[in-house]
């Protein structure tokens, strides 16, 4: 008899943090934020918490989130400094969770 040892494929699935922090830097202040869960674990909605998930982008990065896009530079234009519109200092991180029975874990 044979034993297979081939660990089992890993079923992930993807978890998507949005952090708007209060300028480009990764270790400002998080000022808004949306959470999408596709794991189907939680159904976190908009204006569901007071308090950000994180206080910076760093601390999302120290707890194990992957960041995949950072906020794109665009100087504003003469005269615009002050106009009031979108959160521009957009971050997107995920995490990849495995779905498999009985495993809970995140991958970095």
């Amino acid at each position: 008899m044979t034993l297979d040892t081939t660990p089992p494929v890993p079923v992930l699935r993807q978890r998507v943090l949005v952090l708007y922090l209060s300028d480009s830097a990764l270790d400002s202040p998080v000022v808004g934020w949306s959470r999408y869960d596709g794991t189907g674990r939680t159904s976190p909605t908009t204006g569901d918490s007071d308090e950000p998930p994180y206080e910076t982008g760093v601390a999302a990065l120290l707890d194990g989130w992957r960041l995949i896009q950072a906020a794109q530079l665009i100087p504003p234009y003469p005269g615009g400094e002050y106009d009031v519109s979108f959160l521009k200092h957009e971050f997107v991180f995920e995490q990849l969770v495995d779905m498999r029975a009985g495993s809970g874990s995140v991958t970095g």
